[in-house]
């Protein structure tokens, strides 16, 4: 059945009126609050339709009604307005973020800014090296026989490692080396090194072989046998703000859930550029997140996506805002890394 124009004002009225509430909303609350311009009788007709449509259910006898998952899906869908944040909410995401010192700095400072504004759980993910690029590559000699690989990727990621020589080094070589790896890798995707790293070998003079194989070694392992993605959580005390029906009555499957990283990462992860995604309760593949919402998308600078971001509570969630601020911060932090 097609809801008319007035049947999806009236759930957007259930919709705002439950979120802001958290009271099942009836008729007559409706008709009080809102200019729906008709009658109780009319409005418990059309509420009649929208629970028949599985858009509204009421949660015990003599109440009101409250929005399914169906509902919500169909309010983001059709019904949100996604409102642009206001010059104060601007200037409060630039006064938090001002004077980050490292990616660390940045990751940190963004996932409590996007609890804080939420009022949900925050999650953000680090620059994945999946989808980084090589900077820089810094040899520094710890000893005659070891050196410490430094790489610097474009999205700020700092990964170190420790190179054993075979023999000593003169300083002169490891100034060598260091010239060679940044002429072959710098500005490289780290995806598209290894055939770099092994021409390295290839190209090297005999007699200076057997170090860069060591440091190709290491190289290699650096590159392409990346380190677990890492992620910063915030606000899981957040979760506890609302009342009985929010999460089925239990936050114990929810809060399993985000102990779990590898979950999180598919909570956040793999997004495409300009896309917001918002998963309501049955739509989380995972059962875990069953009674739970997720708004996430992706960030970097420019059109790159190197990480993703987001926040995840109750299906009672504030849409319109949450998603505003998500893109938000989203935007914010892409343009700080393209200024890095």
């Amino acid at each position: 059945m097609s809801l008319d124009d007035r049947k999806l004002e009236v759930l957007r009225a259930i919709v705002e009126d439950y979120v802001k509430t958290h009271e099942p909303v009836g008729s007559k609350a409706l008709v009080e609050r809102h200019q729906l311009g008709v009658s109780p009788a009319t409005v418990r007709n059309d509420m009649a339709v929208l629970e028949e449509e599985g858009y509204i259910r009421q949660p015990h006898t003599s109440a009101g009604r409250v929005p399914t998952d169906a509902g919500y899906r169909l309010f983001v869908d059709r019904l949100t307005r996604i409102k642009p944040l206001s010059p104060a909410e601007r200037r409060a995401i630039e006064r938090f973020m001002v004077g980050v010192v490292d990616l660390d700095d940045v990751v940190h400072r963004t996932v409590r800014l996007l609890a804080t504004l939420t009022r949900q759980v925050a999650v953000v993910q680090y620059p994945s090296l999946s989808r980084s690029s090589v900077r820089h590559l810094e040899l520094v000699p710890i000893s005659t026989t070891r050196l410490m690989l430094v790489m610097i990727t474009d999205t700020g990621r700092v990964e170190q490692r420790l190179v054993e020589m075979p023999a000593p080094v003169p300083e002169g070589d490891v100034w060598d080396l260091r010239r060679r790896v940044n002429e072959k890798l710098a500005g490289q995707k780290l995806a598209d090194t290894p055939p770099l790293v092994q021409k390295l070998v290839e190209e090297c003079a005999p007699e200076r072989r057997g170090d860069m194989v060591c440091l190709a070694t290491v190289l290699l392992e650096t590159l392409v046998e990346r380190s677990e993605e890492r992620l910063a959580l915030a606000g899981t005390a957040n979760l506890t703000r609302g009342g009985v029906l929010d999460f089925q009555g239990t936050l114990r499957p929810v809060l399993e859930a985000l102990e779990e990283e590898v979950i999180l990462l598919k909570l956040i992860g793999d997004l495409e550029p300009s896309t917001t995604r918002v998963r309501i309760g049955d739509e989380n593949e995972i059962d875990n997140l069953r009674s739970a919402s997720v708004v996430s998308t992706g960030y970097g600078p420019g059109a790159t996506i190197v990480g993703g971001l987001g926040v995840l509570g109750p299906t009672r969630m504030d849409y319109p805002g949450t998603i505003a601020t998500v893109r938000a911060v989203a935007r914010y932090v892409g343009d700080l890394l393209a200024q890095n």
